[in-house]
Formats: C-alpha cells, sequence, structure tokens
C-alpha cells in the first residue's frame, strides 16, 4: 500500500499516521523527494480499510500495490536510487564503465590491466576471484589470493573493484577486500546467500539468471533490500533464447522495464551477453543509448592466452574507444559519464 502525502505536512502530523499503521503492525518504508513525500506500508493490507486514511487531512491519495516487490518499487520511491561504489556514484544522471578481465590470472596480469583500464576511462576494476564453470576442468579462479590481489591493485590504483561471490562462507572476505560485491546468475536465487547479503551495507551487483522473469530478478533483489542493504544495483546480462548465434540475447528492452518498475540502477553486462567480442561494442552502445546506468566489459591485453573467457574480452586499445563512443552517446541523453 502506497499513502501520498500532501506537500508541507508538519512532522507531528506524519507521526500520527505513522503510529496509527505500525499499531496495526505494519512495516514502513519512508520516502522524501523534492515534491513527493511516500510512505509505503508493508505487510497484508487484504483486509485494511484504506478509505479510512483520507480522515488525516494530509493525505493525499491511497493506493494498493498489486506487484509482489516492495522496497524495490519505484511507487515506494520515486526518486532513483544512487549507489555509492567506493566513491563512485552509479544511478542517476551518472553513468558508470567497470572493466578488467573476466578472471584474475595472476598478479602481473592485474597490474598490466588495472592502469589501461582506468586510463582509458572505467572507474570500476573487475575481475573473478571465484569462477564458477560449465566444466569442472575449466580454470576455477584462484579463490582469495585472487581476492588480495585484487585489494592490491585497489589501494595500488585507487580504483574500487567488483568480484563475483559463490557462498556465504566467503562473505567476510568480501566485506572486507571487495566494493562491490557481484551475485552471479547462477546464484540469483541463492536465497540463503541474498539474505546474508542483506545484512550488510555493501554494494551488491545482482545479475539476472539464465532464464529468469524480470519480476523474479526484482524479487531476488527484494531479498537483499528486506534484510536492510538498499545499495542494489542491477545487472542484465542476456538470457538463455533458441538463438545460438550469441552467448546469450541480450534483453536491452529490460532496461526499459526496469526503470518503469523500479528505483534501482541497472548496468548491462555485453560481454557476456554476446559471448564474442565482434559484438561487445554494438550492444554497449545500444544499452547506454536504451537508459542503462553502466556497463561491466570484460578487458584483457592478450585474449588469446586468456584462461577464461577470451573470446567475449576486448583488447584495451578497442575498450578505449568504445568508452570514447559511450561519451558522445551519454551527451546526446543528457546523461554524464566522466
Amino acid at each position: 500500500m502506497i499513502i501520498k502525502l500532501k506537500n508541507k505536512v508538519a512532522e507531528e502530523q506524519v507521526s500520527s499516521l505513522k503510529n496509527r499503521l505500525l499499531k496495526q503492525g505494519f512495516e514502513l518504508h519512508e520516502s522524501i523527494g523534492e515534491s513527493t513525500h511516500i510512505i509505503g506500508v508493508i505487510g497484508d493490507t487484504s483486509g485494511f480499510d484504506i478509505e479510512s486514511l483520507y480522515a488525516f487531512e494530509f493525505v493525499e491519495n491511497v493506493i494498493r500495490v498489486q506487484e509482489p516487490f516492495k522496497k524495490v518499487n519505484r511507487k515506494f520511491k520515486p526518486d532513483d536510487t544512487i549507489v555509492d561504489v567506493g566513491g563512485v556514484e552509479i544511478g542517476g544522471k551518472n553513468i558508470v564503465i567497470m572493466g578488467g578481465p573476466c578472471a584474475v590470472e595472476s598478479e602481473e596480469a592485474i597490474d598490466e590491466i588495472t592502469p589501461l583500464v582506468k586510463e582509458a576511462g572505467a572507474k570500476i576494476l573487475r575481475g573473478g576471484a571465484f569462477k564458477p564453470r560449465t566444466s569442472p576442468y575449466s580454470f576455477q579462479g584462484l579463490g582469495l589470493a585472487g581476492l588480495d590481489i585484487l585489494e592490491n591493485a585497489k589501494k595500488k590504483y585507487n580504483i574500487p573493484v567488483v568480484s563475483e561471490i559463490m557462498s556465504v562462507d566467503e562473505l567476510p572476505y568480501f566485506v572486507e577486500k571487495v566494493d562491490l560485491i557481484q551475485v552471479g546468475a547462477r546464484n540469483m536465487q541463492n536465497f540463503n546467500l541474498l539474505k546474508e547479503l542483506g545484512k550488510t551495507n555493501k554494494p551488491i551487483l545482482l545479475k539476472r539468471g539464465f532464464a529468469s522473469t524480470i519480476e523474479e530478478w526484482l524479487m531476488s533483489a527484494e531479498y537483499i533490500m528486506a534484510g536492510g542493504n538498499p545499495n542494489v544495483i542491477l545487472c542484465e546480462r542476456g538470457i538463455r533464447t533458441y538463438e545460438n548465434s550469441t552467448r546469450n540475447t541480450l534483453d536491452i528492452s529490460s532496461v526499459a522495464v526496469i526503470k518503469r518498475l523500479t528505483h534501482l540502477p541497472i548496468v548491462i553486462d555485453p560481454s557476456h551477453a554476446a559471448g564474442r567480442w565482434e559484438y561487445v561494442e554494438s550492444l554497449s552502445k545500444a544499452a547506454i543509448a536504451a537508459g542503462a546506468d553502466g556497463l561491466i566489459i570484460e578487458v584483457h591485453p592478450n585474449p588469446e592466452m586468456a584462461l577464461s573467457d577470451g573470446q567475449q574480452s576486448l583488447k584495451p586499445a578497442r575498450f578505449a574507444s568504445l568508452v570514447q563512443q559511450c561519451k558522445k552517446i551519454a551527451i546526446a541523453i543528457d546523461r554524464t559519464l566522466d
């Protein structure tokens, strides 16, 4: 249930309304914008007489929310959420590009690529310390040693880092060493993990599952926010369809749908959607034009020798060129990509 208040309501008046709702056993989510003051009411309101709330003269409108996701819902918070990732703001008018290798291969490799992606315009370094792979014989990452390498790069080059978590057991290490914790497509509905992430204040990058609907994706975000963590960034990385010319099918329409349904920022992963480096640039530019709040792109100095996903990684020079093209698109749609 959403309660929209009239402008310039005294705090003591609002308190009287909130106290009544709290006594009914509801949970409240308050959102105060420049021109709106909204109280989101969470709980079973099916038997509650919403007409009675108009007895409060400062109540402008009351509506029931049909969607199962509440805290994520734009009706509960009309203004865009801006998530601070180690001093880098994602959301609102800001567009942020993240870049780096699919996997952390060695400290030398990270030392080579980090200054290159940062100079090209990446604001966040990506790198997988734990790599979930379809085949048990593929490179699985360096594990905790990989997190240490990312932490060293973060300090040495003054750049925030994002890496994927696989298990609740790893959470203390991620909270300590990583600025943005990525939940991969395979773990989007790992509800035990989502609940634990909700107990932290760390920003979370929540990837869409291979065959998940947008509502299922948003419900996973709801798990994190319901636990108390509002710092959620959604990531569209393509879904599985009958088409096999790309690794996955990038659902570019999800950007428009997400912008309508939720206040959370959304970034696009064109690398995992395409599966081929030749397609990454086109998908990236389309994502920015569609209104995405950022990109997360795989970059490798020598893709032919990469231990993971070299076929979808851009070389640094091509990545730098792409960032410049994306800046022009950002200007055209009145967004900021510094």
